[in-house]
């Protein structure tokens, strides 16, 4: 049984505790037992890099789990925390968003991708789009339509203005061409943000953003991509697609500041799957250490071992704090809370990933066994210090905030 401590904690409300235990439950109940979930994302790898026509069968499995837990989720009510009406008297909740993600995160990868995805992907429909945009997010929070955030290019991944998709006006439409890469939920989204430039200004300024139907003429998907913890990705390219001017979200340039406000929101929510992670990872090392016999009694009884235990809870507890601060800013109503879901992301992730490794470690041959949870866990856990900013580009935007007074 995980920690449970840190609901007490006063970043968090009444009503956080008993979202936890209803989450919890939710799991319990809907979720595979892990070891299946592990064995099938494994299964999935591994038949996904035999051949053309096995890697087409995993492609729709996957496809079909995830879609299938988009729907679960939506259907029982958890995916109206991910984009919620501003017009509605719940507004976006930031802890709530964390506490679900840690959650889903702990018990299966794929079900916390379904979830965090439709926040990324509606995430900007919800916080800048119009009324008739904002018809979607019945769709969306209701699991009828998958949602997908196309931002990243070969060219542009961390460094967002260097972008080369281009849109262009005709009259009362917009024309995009271009190419995006590793866009999560690519060839299954019912509907992608997608992100252009419109060349108002150079860089940052002159890009804009768009809501894209997955069935537009001229979309289509170039190639699926097959990533260690399996989940629906893609290169998709955009040959000529035709929108209407008011497929625009928010004004002409608006496209930076629209990508940055949404991640900004949701990076601390990667920092929380990342503590997700590291939390079942160190029940599963508590668990193992102590039935394995070793030495004449337990390895839980050597001071090496005590000591690697000490140092997992304590990343995960300090990883905590800065993830629920960061919420909890939010929360409170600042505009802006890019130095905290900074830290809170740089430091859960890289803390989740040495938790993690450790649990490898005492788990022995078992830990890097295909199929068992230390080494689901290892693959889970990594492309967590890449997406949504890399660790490297986490630094710089701290240093940048500090230098600049922020």
């Amino acid at each position: 049984m995980p920690d449970k401590t840190f609901l007490t904690w006063p970043f968090l409300e009444e009503r956080h505790r008993a979202l936890a235990g209803a989450i919890e439950s939710w799991c319990a109940a809907n979720l595979p037992s892990t070891n299946a979930s592990t064995n099938a994302s494994a299964n999935a790898s591994t038949n996904a890099s035999a051949n053309a026509s096995a890697n087409a069968s995993a492609h729709a499995n996957l496809d079909a789990a995830c879609r299938d837990l988009v729907r679960k989720l939506g259907r029982d009510g958890w995916l109206a925390y991910t984009a919620p009406d501003p017009a509605a008297p719940a507004p976006l909740d930031v802890r709530a968003l964390c506490l679900i993600r840690e959650t889903l995160a702990r018990h299966d990868a794929l079900a916390d991708f379904a979830f965090a995805m439709q926040g990324l992907g509606a995430g900007p429909i919800s916080l800048f789009g119009n009324a008739d945009q904002r018809r979607w997010l019945a769709r969306t929070r209701g699991g009828e339509a998958v949602a997908a955030f196309a931002l990243t290019e070969q060219q542009s991944g961390s460094d967002v203005a260097n972008i080369a998709m281009a849109a262009r006006r005709e009259r009362d439409s917009y024309v995009l061409g271009g190419e995006k890469t590793w866009i999560s939920n690519g060839g299954i989204a019912d509907l992608y943000v997608v992100f252009a430039r419109t060349g108002e200004a150079s860089g940052a300024k002159g890009i804009s953003a768009f809501l894209v139907p997955g069935d537009a003429t001229g979309f289509s998907v170039a190639e699926r991509l097959d990533v260690i913890s399996p989940h629906p990705l893609a290169r998709i390219t955009f040959d000529n697609v035709r929108v209407p001017a008011t497929a625009m979200i928010g004004a002409p340039g608006d496209g930076f500041k629209i990508a940055m406000t949404t991640l900004d929101v949701f990076r601390a929510t990667v920092a929380a799957a990342a503590l997700g992670f590291a939390r079942r990872a160190l029940d599963e090392t508590l668990k193992r250490v102590r039935d394995r016999r070793m030495f004449d009694g337990a390895l839980a009884d050597l001071q090496l071992v005590q000591g690697a235990i000490a140092e997992m809870a304590l990343d995960i507890d300090a990883a905590a704090l800065l993830v629920y601060r960061a919420a909890w800013t939010k929360d409170l109503g600042a505009a802006r809370v890019t130095r905290e879901a900074s830290m809170a992301k740089l430091f859960a992730t890289e803390r989740a990933q040495r938790v993690v490794d450790k649990a490898v470690q005492l788990h022995g041959g078992d830990g890097v066994r295909r199929g068992h949870i230390a080494e689901r866990l290892y693959r889970d856990i990594r492309a967590l210090r890449i997406y949504e900013g890399a660790s490297e580009v986490q630094k710089v935007i701290i240093a940048r905030q500090l230098l600049a007074g922020g």
